[in-house]
């Protein structure tokens, strides 16, 4: 199972990540979308999860709210937007994750527009933080990016980011 992260589109779609993204079974977009038109062009490719980022208005319907939970060939996503709601929705003070629900494997954020994946302490209480960066508007010295998550066995075995050439 290949899982693709985006975030931070913007309105736009290079196509460069969507041909990123084609192999992908599912897809997960951590905000600022910017069109119900990428939500769509991504369903073309496969399932999307997808949450609410601070330029967002809630035109997408009720599938996409501020945090998504999401259970992916056994391994738990947590996706949400900003590194902060992201801390707060771990350490267990707000409504992402009901008492009694197991800890993501995997966190899921956007809305800084740098790439990075951090793994143990760095992540805790998840196995992992990924945030894919931007396909659009990189920062940080950074070049336009996804990031993909390679799942067997219910594990993850590999989480990459993947720079695209735009």
């Amino acid at each position: 199972m290949l899982v693709g992260i985006i975030s931070d589109t913007h309105g736009h779609l290079p196509r460069a990540a969507y041909f990123e993204l084609a192999d992908c079974d599912h897809i997960i977009h951590a905000g600022d979308i910017g069109r119900i038109e990428i939500l769509e062009e991504l369903r073309t490719l496969a399932p999307v999860t997808a949450v609410l980022g601070n330029n967002d208005i809630p035109e997408y319907g009720d599938s996409v709210g501020r945090y998504a939970a999401e259970t992916i060939d056994g391994v738990r996503f947590l996706v949400t937007h900003t590194p902060s709601s992201l801390q707060r929705a771990l350490s267990g003070r707000t409504s992402a994750l009901a008492p009694g629900d197991p800890v993501p494997w995997v966190a899921v954020h956007g809305h800084t527009h740098v790439p990075r994946i951090e793994y143990g302490g760095e992540a805790f209480p998840a196995r992992m933080i990924v945030c894919p960066g931007s396909p659009v508007r990189p920062r940080g010295g950074s070049l336009p990016s996804v990031a993909k998550i390679t799942i067997e066995g219910g594990a993850v075995v590999d989480a990459r980011i993947v720079e695209l050439k735009i």
